[in-house]
This record gives C-alpha cells, sequence and structure tokens, in this order.
C-alpha cells in the first residue's frame, strides 16, 4: 500500500491494523487478508474504502471537556500576549474539535488574530469538517462537553438546526485552512504557538510516535504549547527534555526555550 498509493501504515499499533484488516477482509466477502491484497493494489476504489475504515474519527465537540478548561486558563493568556498566534491541530478527524477550539478561541478575544491549520490524511472526514454539520442527536452531550470546557456563552449561539442535524456558524471556520497532512510520512508545519494533536497517537507504535512527537517539537516555536489526548505522553518519548509540563493530567506541554552559551 505504501509503495502503490503512499500511506504508511507500518507503523501503526500492528493489532489495531490487523482488527480493521480482518474486519474489512470479511465485510468484502474474503475468508483471509492475502486474498484482499492483489484486489486493493489493483483497485483504488476499494482501497480508499479500506483507507476510511483504517482512519478513526472518533471525536465529539469538547472531548474531554477539562483539557479545554485547563487551555483557556493556563495557555490563552499565554497566547494573548502574541500580536498573531498559529495552531495546528493535528489529526481533525470529522472537525467538531476544531469548532471547539474556534469556539473558545471567540470566547477569549483570540479568534481574530488566530490562524488553525486542520489537518488529517482522510478527505471524506475533512469534508465533513469543512461543512460543520453534526447529528442532532449528539448535542445534549455536546452541551455538557461545553459547560465542563468552561464555555462562557450558549452553545446553540453558534449552530441552528435543520431536520436531524446541527449546522455550525461558517464564521468559526473563516480563519481555518483544512488540508490533507499525513503524520506518517508528510513534513513539518513551522512557527506554531500550539499544536494539538489528541488521541491520535494511541494507534501508532513507539517509533512513528518519537517521529511525529520530533515533528511537533520542530513545529513549535520556543514557549510553543503541545496538547495531547488523556492516553497520550511524553513519557519516555525522544523528546521529553525539550518541554516543561503545564498540566500533566491533562496533557499539556510546554516547548523550553533553547540556553545560548556564549
Amino acid at each position: 500500500m505504501f509503495d502503490r498509493y503512499g500511506y504508511d501504515f507500518r507503523n501503526y499499533a500492528r493489532a489495531s491494523i490487523e482488527r480493521r484488516a480482518r474486519s474489512f477482509a470479511r465485510k468484502n466477502g474474503y475468508d483471509y487478508i492475502s486474498e484482499l491484497i492483489p484486489k486493493i493494489l489493483r483497485d483504488e476504489i476499494l482501497f480508499e474504502q479500506l483507507l476510511k475504515d483504517f482512519s478513526i474519527t472518533v471525536t465529539e465537540l469538547f472531548r474531554d471537556p477539562l483539557s479545554y478548561k485547563e487551555l483557556k486558563e493556563k495557555v490563552f493568556p499565554i497566547l494573548k500576549t502574541y500580536p498573531f498566534i498559529k495552531i495546528w491541530h493535528a489529526g481533525c478527524a470529522t472537525g467538531e474539535e476544531v469548532y471547539s477550539l474556534a469556539i473558545l478561541l471567540k470566547e477569549e478575544g483570540l479568534y481574530e488574530k488566530a490562524t488553525i491549520y486542520a489537518t488529517d490524511f482522510n478527505d471524506e472526514a475533512l469534508e465533513i469538517a469543512r461543512q460543520g454539520i453534526y447529528p442532532l442527536e449528539n448535542m445534549k452531550t455536546f452541551i455538557s462537553n461545553y459547560l465542563q470546557a468552561g464555555g462562557s456563552d450558549v452553545l446553540s449561539n453558534y449552530y441552528f438546526a435543520k431536520h436531524d442535524s446541527v449546522i455550525f456558524d461558517k464564521s468559526l471556520i473563516k480563519n481555518v485552512m483544512f488540508a490533507n497532512h499525513n503524520l506518517a510520512t508528510d513534513s513539518v508545519f513551522g512557527e506554531m504557538n500550539l499544536i494539538m494533536c489528541k488521541n491520535v497517537m494511541i494507534y501508532f507504535d513507539k517509533e512513528l510516535q518519537n517521529r511525529v512527537l520530533n515533528m511537533f517539537n520542530e513545529s513549535l516555536i520556543h514557549g510553543g504549547f503541545l496538547c495531547l489526548g488523556s492516553k497520550e505522553s511524553l513519557m519516555f518519548s525522544e523528546v521529553q527534555d525539550k518541554f516543561d509540563v503545564v498540566d500533566k493530567v491533562e496533557k499539556i506541554y510546554k516547548k523550553k526555550a533553547e540556553i545560548s552559551i556564549e
């Protein structure tokens, strides 16, 4: 798949990939993964279907709400000291967490000077993110998350309901650039003040985790912030010593300034 299409899953957690590959094989009438291989290499449509199965799009608005609360209280005051800010939301999936961040930035008066780069390797998920249309049935959870995250307005002010869906205000993404970016193969985004990559690296092996964390380190300005998911950490990584811990529980880190020796 890497040689044929350029998508590199070789350093994803093996158990997760094997489980998804076997499920996809069964769903398409194959008893063995080996039967699937020649089909995948010849049939681009089938490969795109497999790619969707390999892409993890589990997310929600203000997921892990306390991490947003800590961002608001411990990171945003520092971001307010900059004339403009650049934020990379890596592995943004279908975009709910991008809208979450945009809402809090608006409420804190930071949105107008912010540029958010929202990336994922799944083009279909990115299109859902651009549209900002989500099932109405999820809103009870979203509203609860918003309140726990320290939201200071009423969440319904940011969307309107239509049929069984909610459509988020397009003003929330006017400063958002959605782009295809693969953490396993693509390169650095430079000069970021904040990088958010939550619950993505849990699917990577140690080698790929280190690759991604090194890329984040290179992408951040000195004093920039990195926010990971609840089951992720810089502990035992190659870049552990390059960051200070801002919040151990919510996995927020600050890149250390380089000390120059005259």
